[in-house]
């Protein structure tokens, strides 16, 4: 079931949004060669419940930590732990944040140094495949207006476009529906209306588009182990078009 939100419920989770959009951009300032994953996934957390909000992901469905923190190769939903950043890296970060009762869930992929071309033409395709697609996350619109945006984008760069995850709907709970994939023909799926929030979240590989989940049933990597990227906001469908709740300007 579809969940619309009133005015009231998109201020406060506007709020949430906020909080995430702030952390990710302490967490930017912090990603260098040496430290690791687990010593942000701290940072994170203090931030978050310093501003008065509870980390979404951590326990939700048994998960361990505040942040999912993928490096390399790793799609989404790895775990932070004693791993050292080193030169060369990408790491993507996914960050939820809890508010006065709703969520807000963004994530981006950092260079760690000095990285590759490719890498860079990775991280900077994914992040304006979003922006591309949003384009279309006006009311009125089909679902997938969007989803066949980003495809497009990411396609014509060259890259493939993750089609096991998708993004989701949210609100009081981190996933609700409708689901919001990043692929597929446009004109489909539910009309686009005011209240509508969604976390829109192109995930994006260098190699094949398909993926598989480690022994640890958790970590999600690129079948080839090319390198993959990733980025999300956490999106209103207002009246006079979209607004991004998690991106700090």
């Amino acid at each position: 079931m579809i969940i619309i939100k009133n005015h009231e419920e998109i201020a406060i989770m506007r709020k949430a949004g906020r909080i995430v959009g702030e952390t990710l951009l302490l967490l930017e300032k912090e990603v260098k060669p040496g430290i690791t994953t687990a010593n942000l996934d701290r940072m994170a957390e203090e931030f978050i419940t310093k501003h008065g909000a509870k980390p979404s992901f951590k326990g939700l469905y048994g998960f361990p930590s505040s942040l999912c923190i993928s490096v390399n190769e790793q799609v989404i939903h790895g775990f932070p732990g004693s791993y050292v950043l080193k030169e060369g890296d990408i790491v993507s970060i996914d960050c939820g944040a809890s508010f006065d009762g709703y969520h807000g869930d963004a994530a981006r992929t950092f260079p760690v140094g000095n990285i590759s071309v490719e890498a860079h033409k990775l991280i900077d395709i994914t992040k304006e495949s979003f922006f591309q697609g949003i384009k279309f996350a006006k009311t009125g619109n089909k679902l997938t207006d969007i989803s066949h945006e980003i495809q497009s984008y990411v396609e014509a760069a060259g890259f493939s476009v993750v089609r096991d995850f998708v993004g989701h709907g949210i609100g009081r709970r981190v996933h609700e529906d409708p689901n919001v994939p990043n692929f597929g023909k446009s004109g489909r799926g539910p009309k686009l209306v005011e209240g509508l929030v969604l976390a829109i979240e192109p995930m994006v590989n260098i190699g094949t588009h398909k993926v598989k989940t480690l022994k640890d049933g958790w970590t999600v990597v690129t079948a080839d182990f090319s390198l993959s990227a990733h980025y999300e906001n956490t999106v209103a469908i207002l009246s006079d078009g979209p607004e991004i709740l998690t991106l700090i300007k």
